[in-house]
Order: structure tokens, then C-alpha cells, then sequence
């Protein structure tokens, strides 16, 4: 495996083509990138998803001052208006109103210049209040370094003789760099206090030294201390407590069937070898699974205002709708690639088909995400409070359900499958064995009927699968990221035969450079720079197959809000059947059956045309490629 020596610092001037004609390849060979080829891509992706935030962040201010110019005329008081603005968009740092020929410092101001940079602050200051007596819009350069990283704007109010000018904190730029060197595997897995963890070989749980971004191929992380029981015949009380007597458990939890065991002075494979005198159908490490990047259940009451349960009776959108939401023209090309406009003719969903989001949880308060959300769990914190203290989930959110045609930041695939949130990854990105299959778990038992999973690892966990069963077994449909280590090692869950797992292509149809491969890919979708929801009132372009999946996801809702009737293995069906191949001709291991394609999926299911038998030699390969994996692993476990 390539090793470096330094950082790349240079990376590749990638711009984003936006809603360009799909392109076929013949084939992709993307698994002869080399590290460096795949690391220098990463890091100009990176670099491209700041970039295109950084623009988001400047078109949405630019509204939001707009707006705040418009309710002063109106006649609301100036001081109201700007101090409601600053106290729902934490990044207005500073706002100052004030009259033509006025400093900037006579005007009416609300907030304080951040210390370390005042100076440049009051600079551009300068600069902004004489564009706009001007009549002039006016952006500064950025200023500032890491998570103090600022700009200047101002805006003139349309008579002219007034304006509004400010500093605005752009903190998300750090907090998307961050994210995304996680979420792409660009950093080696953070040994973070919240967590005594061990990096291994999935195969053989010998230790592995992870320093590099790499060594995270086929690496599966565990909690040291903890084991995953799963016993043919539950243990009595006393021979429960005869265990935690002889391992010194700290604590036993239980979930379905199966125990998780901690202690604070044995290791898991000192565990492992305990627990196989017992009686159990299995024995494992604790897994770790990572990503892959007030709510209100009142109905919508935007221009289209449906609560219907079918497409029957909604408002149809006409053949040229195209969505005014102000950020969706410019940067959302991932949905007319996939047909998503001409799909909404046919149906834009359902709100009796409840999509669960198992992820970091969302921001319930995000204005664009109003209406859509259903009550969730926390799983991390045993309450009803999923809210996201990373981004990734509530970007997630957004690519599957905000809200459409309402004047403000993007638009979803779906216009009314509600999202049920459920939190089973802290505030690190990352959530135990547990904390996963528990939220699998609540949220088949709480009416989800389509599940997004943008997480994972490598390890085949018997634990995880009796929740993922467990869920297929009620009919979710199950969808799952693939991963962004640009390997072909089966991830999990998305390689369960349970799952329908999803890679990732850019907006030229072309392989993402960081997208998993493999036989178990069903179809792949749009992951590269997608602008979505992000934390506080923000809106953040990201990439990753985490991003791919829920295009997915919420192509499983639309068939389903289509025809309730159909199974879950009928809409793993329909989206084969209906994909658009790429690639060489039929199934492949870069991009599975095809790119998704909303309208012809929507016209299988409204036919009720799926077959689902046509592909059962693929999915019996499916299966069987996995069945090495899924054994090797108990070859090198030390007893």
C-alpha cells in the first residue's frame, strides 16, 4: 500500500458541471487508482465541497438581508428585525442598518466585531457601506483561519436610500472540512477519549496500526472492552449472574435476544474465548460503525398544500415545473440527472410512507427541513431529542425530504414522505453495534417502511444482521451506503443480501474516485458536491456514497407512496429493473445494475410490472460472494 510522506497540499482544480447530458463509459478500472491518484482526488473533492459551501453560504445570506430590508420597509422596527435574524442564524455576528451618507458607524448596529479580526473587519466595513450608498452589492473576501473565518456583505434597500451591512461567521467552512476528511476517509479513524477502541483486520482481528487514511481499508474498529452474546437458550438469572461474577461485567445490556457484556479488566478476544464454552450461536467484538458525512408533525401548508396517502388527488406539477427554491438551479444537479422533475409528474410521495433516517439525527429546527419531520429517538441518550450535533444526518434529511417549491435553499426528492429521525452516532460521528441495531429496531417498530443507512464498517456483525433481518422480515425496504475507501471489501450493512447497497458517480456518470465497489452494488446514484441541509440554518455541499444513498432512499418512498401494495423485494426490483446501466453492459461491481432513474421506476410501479425473479442468478452470486468473507473471519480469531 502507497505510503506519503507529507500531506498533499496541491489538489486538482475539479469544477462542478452542472446539469450535464449522461455520459456512457465502456469501462471504469477504477480499482487501479492508485493511493495517491485516490487521496489527490479526495482532497480536490474536499476542497470543492468547501468551495461550493462557501458560495451557498453567500447566496442564502444575500437572501436573508434581502429579506431583512424588506420587512424594515414594510415598517418593522429595525432593531426587531435584526435581532430575530441573529437569534435564528447564528453566523450574523454583526448587522448595521443605517441611511444613505451615513458611516457605518452611526447606523444602528446588533452584534460585536469578533475581537481577533476587528480591524479587517471595520476594513471591509468600509468598503461595504460605500458600495451600497452606491447602490451596489457588496461580498468581502474571506478573512480569518480555521473555525474564525469571516466575510463582509451589504446590501441596499430598493429605494436606495438605506442599507444593510454586516459580518457573517462562516464556521460551517471548518465544520465541512472536518466532516469530510471523517467521511472520506482522508484522516485515519480518530481514537476520540469518547471511545476506548481497537483498529483491526476484518478478517482476522489481528491489531492493525491505522496512522495513515489507507490503512482504513478493510479496517474494522471495536470497543475493547465489550462483547456481543447471542445465546441458543437465554441464561437463567444465576448463570447470568455466575458470568458477571467471572468476566467482572460492569454492566449486561440486552436487545431482542442478544447481550452486550463490558468489563473493565478483560479484552474482547480474552471475552470472546470465555463465552465459547457457553452455549451461543455467536460470540464478537462491539463493533464501531461510522458514517459513510422542535420537530413537528403538523401538515404542509405550502403552495401545494396535499396530506393525501396517494398521487391520485395531488395538485399535478406541469411538464416545465422547475422549483424556485434559490439554491436548487445553480447547484443541484444531482436531480435532474436522475429524472427527479419529470418524476414528480407521476408522484411526490406519500406521508403515510415514513422514511427512517438512522444517522447522527437532524436539525429539528432547520427551516427547510419544517413539516417533514416525524417524532424520533435518541438512542445515544435514551430520549425523544434526536438532534444532530454533527451535520451529517440533517444533510441526509435534506436530500430525501426538504421542502420543495418554497422560496428558500434547496429542494428534496420527496415533497411529502415524512422523515422519522433516529440518532445512533454521537457527537463523533461514530455509534457502537448497539446503538445501531437499536435504532434499526425502534424505527421498524414506530411504521418506518423505507430506512437509510449511511454508515458502516467491515466487519460482518451477527448482531447487526438479526436487527437488519428483523426489519426486512416486517417489509422495510432497507437502502445503505457502500463506503468511500475505494475498495472492494464487503461493507456492512450495505453488503447484506437484506440491503440495497448503493455507490456513488459524479455528475459526468463517471465512478466517484472514493466509491466502494463490489458485486454486492445494486445500483449507483449521485454523490459528489451535493448541496443539502446542514446545521443551523446552514446549507453545506458534501460528498460522499453517505450523500448517494438517500437519492435512493427516497426513490424507494416515491414507489412506494406509488404503490403501497408492493413488498420490499418488489422495490429492490423495480429499481434494478429501472436503472440506466452504465458501465459495461448489465450488472457490474462499480455501478451495479445502473444510475436510478425516478421516472421510469415510477412508471414500473404505478404498472405493477416488477418481476421479482428476472435477476435471481445475480442475487444468488450476490450471496454466495460473500459467503469467504463472512467465515474467514473465525480462521485467525486467537481462542
Amino acid at each position: 500500500m502507497w505510503r506519503y510522506l507529507s500531506t498533499i497540499a496541491v489538489v486538482l482544480g475539479l469544477g462542478v458541471i452542472l446539469f450535464p447530458q449522461p455520459q456512457q463509459r465502456t469501462k471504469p478500472g477504477p480499482e487501479v487508482y492508485s493511493a495517491k491518484y485516490e487521496t489527490t482526488s479526495k482532497l480536490a473533492l474536499l476542497e470543492q465541497d468547501v468551495k461550493i459551501t462557501d458560495e451557498l453560504c453567500r447566496s442564502q445570506c444575500a437572501i436573508d438581508y434581502t429579506t431583512m430590508l424588506s420587512q424594515i420597509e414594510g415598517g418593522e422596527p429595525v432593531t426587531n428585525v435584526m435581532k430575530n435574524m441573529r437569534s435564528h442564524h447564528e453566523k450574523m455576528d454583526v448587522l448595521v442598518w443605517s441611511k444613505r451618507g451615513q458611516t457605518w458607524e452611526q447606523g444602528i448596529k446588533s452584534g460585536e466585531l469578533p475581537p481577533a479580526y476587528a480591524d479587517q473587519a471595520a476594513t471591509y466595513l468600509k468598503e461595504a457601506k460605500t458600495a451600497v450608498d452606491g447602490g451596489k452589492h457588496y461580498q468581502s473576501p474571506k478573512f480569518g483561519a480555521g473555525h474564525h473565518v469571516y466575510f463582509v456583505q451589504g446590501t441596499a434597500s430598493t429605494n436606495g436610500q438605506d442599507s444593510l451591512i454586516g459580518v457573517i461567521h462562516q464556521d460551517v467552512l471548518a465544520q465541512v472540512t472536518d466532516h469530510q476528511m471523517k467521511n472520506l476517509r482522508l484522516e485515519p479513524y480518530p481514537n476520540e477519549n469518547r471511545w476506548k477502541v481497537k483498529a483491526v483486520e476484518t478478517n482476522t482481528l489481528n491489531e492493525k496500526i491505522v496512522d495513515h487514511p489507507e490503512d482504513n481499508q478493510g479496517t474494522s474498529h471495536y470497543q475493547q472492552n465489550e462483547v456481543v452474546v447471542r445465546f441458543k437458550t437465554d441464561p437463567t438469572e444465576a448463570q447470568l449472574n455466575q458470568i458477571k461474577t467471572e468476566i467482572h461485567a460492569t454492566s449486561a445490556q440486552k436487545l431482542g435476544y442478544t447481550y452486550v457484556f463490558r468489563t473493565n479488566d478483560r479484552d474482547a478476544k480474552s471475552l470472546i474465548a470465555y463465552f465459547s464454552k457457553w452455549n451461543v450461536v455467536y460470540v464478537e467484538p462491539h463493533f464501531l460503525y461510522m458514517t459513510n458525512d422542535y420537530y413537528d408533525d403538523q401538515e404542509r401548508t405550502d403552495s401545494n398544500p396535499s396530506s393525501t396517502n396517494t398521487d391520485s388527488i395531488q395538485t399535478p406539477v406541469s411538464s416545465n415545473f422547475v422549483p424556485n427554491d434559490n439554491l436548487y438551479q445553480k447547484y443541484q444537479w444531482n436531480l435532474p440527472l436522475i429524472e427527479t422533475l419529470q418524476g414528480w409528474q407521476l408522484n411526490r410521495g406519500a406521508n403515510n410512507v415514513i422514511v427512517a433516517v438512522v444517522d447522527t439525527g437532524v436539525d429539528l429546527a432547520h427551516p427547510d427541513l419544517q413539516g417533514q419531520l416525524l417524532p424520533g429517538y435518541n438512542v445515544i441518550s435514551g430520549n425523544d431529542n434526536p438532534q444532530d450535533d454533527v451535520g451529517h444526518g440533517t444533510h441526509v434529511t435534506g436530500v430525501i425530504s426538504a421542502l420543495v417549491n418554497n422560496h428558500l435553499g434547496v429542494a428534496g426528492m420527496t415533497w411529502f414522505n415524512k422523515v422519522m429521525p433516529v440518532k445512533v452516532l454521537d457527537q463523533t460521528g461514530a455509534g457502537s453495534t448497539y446503538s445501531v441495531a437499536q435504532g434499526i429496531i425502534w424505527a421498524t417498530d414506530h411504521g418506518a417502511k423505507v430506512m437509510n443507512l449511511s454508515l458502516g464498517n467491515y466487519a460482518d456483525s451477527g448482531f447487526l444482521h438479526d436487527a437488519i433481518q428483523y426489519a426486512y422480515d416486517k417489509d422495510v425496504a432497507l437502502i445503505a451506503a457502500s463506503g468511500n475507501d475505494n475498495t472492494e471489501q464487503p461493507g456492512y450493512p450495505a453488503a447484506y443480501p437484506e440491503v440495497f447497497a448503493v455507490a456513488a458517480i459524479d455528475s459526468q456518470n463517471e465512478k466517484a474516485p472514493f466509491s466502494n465497489y463490489g458485486d454486492y452494488i445494486d445500483v449507483t446514484a449521485p454523490g459528489v458536491t451535493i448541496a443539502s441541509t446542514y446545521p443551523n440554518n446552514q446549507y453545506a455541499a458534501l460528498s460522499g456514497t453517505s450523500m448517494a444513498s438517500p437519492h435512493v432512499t427516497a426513490l424507494a418512498a416515491l414507489i412506494r407512496s406509488t404503490n403501497p401494495n408492493l413488498k420490499n423485494t418488489d422495490v429492490y426490483e423495480i429499481m434494478r429493473q429501472s436503472a440506466q446501466d452504465l458501465g459495461d453492459k448489465g450488472h457490474d461491481k462499480y455501478f451495479g445494475y445502473g444510475v436510478i432513474d425516478v421516472v421510469k421506476a415510477l412508471e414500473m410501479a404505478k404498472q405493477d410490472t416488477a418481476a421479482p425473479l428476472s435477476y435471481w442468478p445475480q442475487d444468488l452470486a450476490r450471496q454466495l460472494h460473500l459467503v469467504p468473507q463472512k467465515y474467514a473471519g473465525t480462521l485467525g480469531l486467537e481462542k
